[in-house]
């Protein structure tokens, strides 16, 4: 009988004597002529079709049906004559019957004695259903497909050391079943947000992630050098300037699935790369995007089954920024539109405990909502209503009367107590979009590393003309941490930035 795979978690540089063991495996094979890593394995079936073909069958049936199937050996039970055995593939588990008189005595010696955890097999097996219910493959055959050099994370306790997790994914993988359903679901998450929008007439299209001039959002940039055209890149920090100007192009409705990169803190919802989903819809506004996201939302939680206690398929709580602010603190920010108005409530506020010190008017606004606002909203809930100082890119907000509101309309969207959507009526107007783009230069000027750049070509491409556009971003990270019940964004990233 082979070793188990040691207790606990598997440390880089131990178990020195199970290597030496297992290698001493791998030359038995090649002894044997048997080729360890071979080429190939043909007709494969996934676990999870083996289990649906005999679904239903009674206890201690007995099928004619051979089924190849192919994964990673995970557990094994019982000598001699007949042995048991877990087999996984990405689909799910299955039993594996090994007997004496079928295999005879040197391919079962072999399968006990040369085989171990962690090995990938391939078997050609008859389906049958045990006495005690499960469905099991009788084996007839097996062939070594790649032999594990290393012991796999101990079988019932998976592996628990969560850094290691991280920077060793694939052993995450190996060991941790719920980690595997996660990227799983997250795959399919994507799948069905890709769907959902091709059904409604978007087109995907890939924009640069290689930028001569970064722009769409303010944050700081990568930049790196190309040696052949000798001048800087950035990489994109969102797909936003791009997809507007295929907007004026008329493509009319497209979208964009891919990655970010923005050189800021790590935190429990950031990693400096993270996927978003971006899309701009022309002749629409910011309602038919809050209706969009919630009808794309709605259908992804469908088609993956969520179960959770997330209300993902119910309509949507609504309400203004000021309002949800108002109600958390009692502070009424629009009635106090300036930093020392505004500080001088904050101070007197006997529930709220803020430093306005310093702090500007949109700075103070957005510490009100990042601290007794968004913490809250649990259940999904859409924001309206920004006001201006806070969403420099977005349309003013209609008034009927046209009188100014210094409001822009502008939702965000939050679950789980995190902001997981962004959205505006887009800025259109050509002169608007440069006199802005010209304050952000002010401002960097002034030293804020975070403002966006004066992008003449965009600007550009508005005056050839851009139609009523609604536009959204979607964290797809964070929409999978919601979904599949994971904490952070580590946790549902395959292999996420880390410190050295």
């Amino acid at each position: 009988m082979t070793e188990q795979a040691p207790a606990g978690d598997v440390a880089e540089g131990d178990g020195t004597d199970l290597l030496a063991v297992r290698r001493a495996k791998l030359d038995a094979l090649r002894a044997a002529g048997i080729e360890p890593f071979p080429h190939d394995f043909d007709g494969v079936e996934p676990i999870e079709a083996v289990r649906e073909r005999h679904a239903g069958l009674e206890d201690g049936a007995e099928t004619e049906v051979s089924h190849r199937i192919a994964g990673r050996l995970r557990a094994r039970r019982g000598q001699g004559k007949m042995a048991f055995l877990d087999l996984d593939d990405r689909s799910g588990r299955i039993q594996l019957q090994a007997k004496l008189d079928v295999l005879g005595p040197e391919r079962m010696s072999r399968l006990l004695d040369d085989v171990d955890l962690g090995d990938l097999l391939g078997i050609d097996g008859v389906a049958f259903v045990s006495r005690r219910g499960e469905l099991t493959l009788r084996i007839e055959d097996f062939t070594v497909l790649a032999k594990s050099l290393r012991p796999p994370p101990d079988k019932h306790h998976g592996l628990q050391d969560t850094e290691l997790r991280q920077r060793r994914r694939e052993l995450d993988l190996i060991g941790n079943e719920e980690t595997r359903q996660a990227f799983v679901t997250r795959s399919r998450i994507v799948s069905e947000i890709r769907r959902y929008l091709d059904g409604e007439g978007f087109l995907e299209v890939e924009t640069p992630v290689l930028q001569p001039l970064y722009g769409g959002a303010l944050a700081r940039p990568f930049v790196t050098h190309h040696n052949a055209l000798d001048r800087d890149f950035y990489l994109r920090i969102a797909t936003e300037l791009y997809l507007k100007r295929l907007i004026v192009g008329g493509l009319e409705r497209v979208y964009e699935l891919g990655k970010n990169f923005r050189n800021e803190g790590i935190s429990h919802k950031h990693n400096p790369e993270f996927t978003m989903l971006e899309w701009y819809e022309a002749y629409a506004d910011v309602e038919d995007a809050a209706n969009r996201l919630e009808a794309c939302v709605q259908h992804v939680a469908r088609a993956i089954g969520y179960e959770g206690e997330t209300r993902w398929t119910e309509p949507w709580k609504r309400q203004t920024l000021a309002g949800a602010i108002e109600e958390a603190t009692g502070i009424d920010v629009l009635a106090h539109r300036s930093s020392e108005e505004l500080a001088a409530v904050i101070r007197d506020a006997a529930d709220v405990d803020l430093d306005p010190a310093g702090r500007t008017w949109p700075q103070l606004v957005d510490d009100l909502l990042s601290k007794y606002v968004e913490p809250h909203l649990q259940q999904p809930t859409m924001l309206f209503d920004y006001p201006v100082e806070l969403s420099p890119f977005a349309k003013a907000k209609r008034n009927p009367d046209g009188s100014e509101t210094g409001l822009v309309e502008r939702f965000e969207a939050f679950a789980h107590g995190m902001e997981i959507a962004n959205a505006f009526s887009e800025l259109n107007d050509p002169d608007e979009q440069r006199r802005r783009f010209e304050e952000q230069a002010r401002l960097e000027l002034a030293g804020d590393d975070e403002a966006q750049p004066y992008d003449e070509s965009f600007i550009e491409a508005l005056e050839q003309g851009m139609p009523p556009t609604g536009g959204l971003g979607l964290g797809i990270d964070r929409l999978v941490i919601c979904m599949t019940g994971r904490r952070t964004i580590r946790e549902v990233v395959l292999f996420p930035a880390m410190r050295d």
